[in-house]
């Protein structure tokens, strides 16, 4: 055991799947492995157990959309407990690999795949131990050891050659428990199980805002169709005065779900990593926006849909990204859901992609991982043009989610309000919350709610949020920063907000972006450049500055295959 190189994987949900997958299918019996886990199941994580769902939330993706694991869903099926199908009405014979899952069964889908990991290891001698009710507390390096101390609950602690942070998602408490009414996020769901007599003010219209309006519409009345097979709502009698207010940046709701020519964002015409690579050395060391944008986006959409190319060829990414957004400025946005609703239906039932959409997908994946060469002025385009548009089209959400939304939006129970980029939600000691934005005509509004919802999404964390301190004291991590290619730029906008950059005093000058600065392999960087070889930051939460986009159980299978090739390198 002393000859085996001891392996660590913090977090045993989707991200601590894929990651032991690699390590199982690498087949290799010269090492150990333990992975962590805070709860008492494998593979659910937080969107896929109760922690993230109710029997009421679906997935946004379907089985063709997921990545391989050990086993087809559409095999698991066949041999699932019936009990468990029959919760929630699903059988073999109706279920097919175009249709999302309720998340709850997909969780248990996962789990399972887990079981099946454990058994090849078992077969192929690989050593392992699970370590359950286990939630990491700290992490200490050692370097002049060469090992990673992880400590947990209860004050144990283990000692590993290499560790994996795979603890996803975490939603920061702000004013949740202290002020009633008002919840820093959706999750878990159960505690929106509420009948309310009032409206609720919702941040945000993402598919996080769809899985509070699923939570609280079955809590305040029932769907039903009517005889044309509509989806109608009725509002339950001890519910009068309930509805439910949206506040969106753009007042858009987001594109719905349609079938994808290439389920797992893959595309041939895409730049390798060696196009990637000598672009960035032929470029001053940086990625261009631009360059991304032409070849990853414009350059496919030139072969597979000529005519939408034609509209598009001459228009840099700013000139796409207003034609596409005042396209729904224009429109309102039920009425617009509703057309995407037709045509994703044609979609679906055609096999055919709605092939730009796809490819704003397929941009936003490729681009995540190598984002970090960016210069801090494309970084700042980047957050403040495309990824708003890239948030409202690929966000797919799924056509049982849209159906019932026309059902609240037609029973005058759901609405939408433009609240702008400066909307803030303001706490009271009464409860609640007064939500304060400008309207659409430039007037300053300020409307009280009995009960708020912050349904903004995870949000990328800063650096002073990681949770392991003893990292962070030791300086084996650092904050994530770009540089800026113009330092006049960098000085410009240190003089207007100095929280935003940082100059190194040789006339550098670099923007603050969220989390911990990693390098491609996920591996933490200090302030001095230093590449930490017995970590890995596979957590989403923590390196959003460096990753702004990413893609649930696709970033898990990428990330995963990086990070294993790193792990045995150089061997």
């Amino acid at each position: 055991m002393k000859n085996k190189k001891r392996i660590a994987i913090l977090g045993g949900g989707p991200s601590g799947l894929f990651m032991f997958k690699r390590l199982v299918d690498a087949g290799r019996t010269d090492i150990t492995i333990d992975i962590f886990e805070k709860k008492d199941q494998l593979g659910t994580g937080m969107p896929y157990s109760t922690e993230g769902a109710g029997n009421e939330h679906i997935t946004n993706v379907s089985g063709n959309e997921i990545p391989e694991l050990v086993t087809p869903i559409a095999d698991w099926i066949e041999t699932a407990p019936k009990a468990l199908l029959d919760r929630f009405a699903i059988t073999p014979k109706i279920y097919n690999d175009y249709k999302v899952l309720p998340r709850l069964l997909f969780g248990q889908y996962l789990a399972a795949q887990f079981d099946l990991l454990e058994q090849k290891a078992n077969e192929a001698g690989i050593v392992y131990t699970i370590h359950y009710n286990s939630p990491v507390t700290d992490i200490i390096d050692l370097p002049e050891q060469n090992l990673i101390r992880v400590k947990i609950a209860g004050d144990r602690s283990f000692e590993f050659d290499q560790a994996i942070i795979c603890t996803g998602h975490n939603w920061p408490i702000k004013h949740e428990g202290k002020v009633q009414g008002w919840f820093d996020s959706p999750y878990p769901p159960a505690k929106l199980a509420l009948q309310l007599n009032h409206a609720v003010a919702i941040k945000g219209a993402s598919l996080t805002a769809v899985d509070a309006i699923r939570t609280l519409a079955r809590h305040n009345g029932v769907y039903f169709k009517n005889k044309a097979g509509k989806l109608i709502y009725q509002l339950s009698p001890n519910s009068d005065g309930f509805k439910m207010v949206m506040h969106s940046r753009h007042g858009m709701l987001p594109a719905v779900r349609f079938h994808l020519e290439d389920s797992h964002l893959q595309n041939d015409s895409l730049l390798t990593e060696e196009e990637i690579a000598a672009h960035i050395k032929g470029n001053n060391g940086f990625l261009s926006l631009d360059f991304i944008f032409e070849k990853d986006f414009k350059d496919p959409i030139s072969q597979k849909q000529p005519v939408f190319y034609e509209f598009m060829k001459d228009m840099g990414m700013e000139q796409f990204v207003d034609a596409m957004m005042a396209l729904r400025e224009r429109a309102d946005p039920f009425e617009l859901m509703k057309t995407e609703y037709e045509e994703a239906a044609r979609s679906i039932k055609k096999h055919e992609s709605i092939y730009w959409k796809e490819m704003l997908g397929v941009l936003s994946f490729a681009m995540n991982y190598p984002a970090k060469h960016f210069s801090a002025e494309d970084m700042q385009r980047l957050q403040k043009t495309l990824l708003p548009l890239i948030a409202i089209v690929i966000a797919y959400i799924p056509q049982s989610s849209c159906e019932e939304m026309f059902a609240l939006h037609d029973a005058g129970l759901l609405e939408l309000v433009d609240a702008g980029n400066d909307s803030d939600a303001e706490p009271t000691e009464k409860g609640g919350a007064i939500y304060h934005y400008t309207d659409e005509n430039g007037k300053k509004q300020s409307t009280y709610f009995k009960t708020y919802v912050d349904c903004s999404g995870q949000p990328h964390l800063s650096y002073d949020a990681f949770p392991y301190e003893s990292l962070t004291a030791a300086h084996t991590i650092s904050p994530a920063l770009l540089k800026f290619r113009d330092a006049a730029e960098g000085k410009k906008l240190m003089q207007a907000d100095d929280k935003k950059v940082k100059t190194d005093g040789e006339g550098n000058y670099y923007l603050k972006v969220p989390g911990v600065a990693i390098n491609d392999e996920f591996r933490p960087v200090d302030e001095r450049g230093n590449i930490n070889k017995r970590l890995y930051i596979m957590a989403v939460p923590y390196i959003g500055g460096y990753n702004p986009d990413y893609s649930g159980l696709d970033f898990c299978e990428r990330a995963s295959e990086t990070i294993a090739k790193s792990l045995f390198k150089n061997e």
